[in-house]
């Protein structure tokens, strides 16, 4: 597909682009109404067919969670383990920018199925919950508080903690916005034992500092706007001392690992990083 129709699909999913300028602007690029439809069946998600970990897979416990939030608010999660007794490591799954979608929900079987207790997070709770319409999705995630978010998180990690079936030990994946999150859960929870960032986007460097955990950062050679400020990053957590390490995935873009979204989906990458990232959770969560 034209570099340029993924580079404005990037455009539409995390700028103030609405769809009808986004849908005018690919019609041109494409050539075409017919051409456009065509690139947007691969563009947008198809979560049925991408599911790899069935929702009903014999090995595994899912639930619907709550906990006590920011202000008040009740946090809602998709919670899923293995059968069984053994206590493991517990890893919080943030999702992109669109909410917990079956994806996402797909992503924390995968990690359960991996061994570990997996929380989906659904950050949407103060409005009710994740839509099923993604651009309504898009449009919350903008509109939430900054430093709530942050403590909503925060308090699905004390939650998961809590729990009698967790070895004490907890970690976080995000992907885009979620992959921003996870750097920032780093930087603000100093019992966090590993966090993992899919092209997500920086902190300030000087909160490198307060990082304890182990980060595995994740970028996509084509994201021009997240790997903008990797290098400084980079620099940061080196002079700060902390336990990281990154990797590049040349010739692949933003959301690479999104197997909904079979434009941007590169298999090769997704399972290089996958099996990375549950390398990382085997040393630091058991």
């Amino acid at each position: 597909m034209d570099q340029r129709i993924i580079n404005l699909f990037d455009e539409y999913t995390h700028a103030p682009l609405g769809r009808r300028d986004f849908l005018d602007r690919l019609h041109k690029l494409a050539g075409g109404a017919a051409l456009a439809a065509a690139a947007l069946a691969v563009l947008e998600p198809g979560y049925a067919q991408a599911a790899t970990v069935s929702e009903q897979a014999d090995d595994l416990i899912t639930e619907e969670v709550t906990w006590p939030g920011d202000a008040g608010v009740t946090m809602k999660g998709y919670l899923v383990h293995p059968k069984g007794k053994k206590k493991r490591g517990a890893v919080v799954v943030i999702h992109e920018n669109r909410g917990l979608t079956p994806h996402i929900k797909d992503v924390t079987r995968r990690v359960a199925q991996a061994g570990y207790l997996a929380l989906g997070v659904d950050a949407l709770s103060v409005f009710g919950g994740t839509p099923a319409n993604e651009d309504e999705g898009r449009t919350l995630i903008g509109k939430l508080d900054k430093q709530q978010n942050l403590n909503n998180y925060l308090a699905a990690l004390r939650y998961l903690r809590q729990r009698p079936d967790t070895n004490g030990k907890t970690g976080c994946v995000g992907f885009c916005w979620g992959g921003a999150m996870a750097n920032s859960l780093a930087v603000h929870d100093a019992q966090l034992n590993a966090a993992v960032a899919y092209y997500g986007t920086q902190p300030a460097a000087p909160e490198a500092a307060a990082i304890k955990a182990h980060l595995l950062l994740h970028y996509a050679g084509l994201d021009e706007r997240v790997n903008a400020g990797k290098d400084a990053w980079a620099a940061a957590l080196k002079a700060a001392g902390v336990q990281y390490e990154q990797y590049v995935y040349e010739g692949v873009n933003h959301a690479f690992n999104n197997d909904s979204s079979p434009a941007r989906y590169n298999a090769e990458a997704a399972q290089l990083a996958w099996g990375r990232t549950l390398k990382l959770f085997k040393e630091q969560l058991g």
